[in-house]
């Protein structure tokens, strides 16, 4: 009968122990080193991550314009070679935008931001970086490529097109 009541005695001994840990664990306010360590590694890894793609936001607007022109004027031709008709397209480098008009459809195109059409060079006009420059597309294709240059702060963009086939490049840079 000695051995039971030590046993429960030391079984209670325990347990009163452990109550005591417990309440102490969960009296505990604040946060660990290890927790704090933690969650900085996490936010600064999520910095790193995200940051390169804000830094390159003016470079995507700029390429965007740079396909957006592109893509015009490859729709110009297109259209102009199948319907067989004549289109104008007409660049205005005083107010950064662009134009082209039709038999039946006519769309004005303002660049975004600050986004700006430095030039336009066609052989038989050579390079021109004031004014308006008009183009007309027809059954036959404009007589003449056309290169179109971009700038936004200090990165640059061309846009070659070929008049002969009515394919489009989109360079980064300025090329000739």
């Amino acid at each position: 009968m000695v051995e039971k009541d030590i046993m429960q005695t030391s079984q209670t001994g325990i347990y009163k122990s452990v109550m005591r840990y417990v309440l102490r664990v969960t009296e505990k306010k604040g946060f660990t080193l290890l927790e704090l360590v933690i969650v900085i590694f996490i936010i600064s890894l999520i910095t790193t991550l995200v940051m390169p793609s804000f830094w390159h936001i003016g470079e995507n607007e700029l390429k965007y314009e740079a396909k957006r022109l592109s893509g015009t004027l490859r729709y110009i031709y297109d259209e102009a070679v199948s319907k067989k008709q004549a289109y104008i397209f007409k660049v205005n480098l005083n107010d950064e935008s662009w134009e082209f008009e039709g038999d039946k459809e006519k769309k004005e195109i303002s660049l975004k931001g600050d986004v700006e059409i430095t030039d336009v060079i066609i052989p038989s006009l050579g390079e021109v970086s004031r004014g308006e420059v008009i183009v007309e597309f027809g059954p036959t294709n404009p007589q003449e490529p056309i290169t179109l240059h971009l700038k936004k702060g200090n990165s640059e963009y061309t846009v070659i097109f070929n008049h002969l086939n009515g394919r489009t490049k989109v360079l980064k840079g300025y090329m000739l």
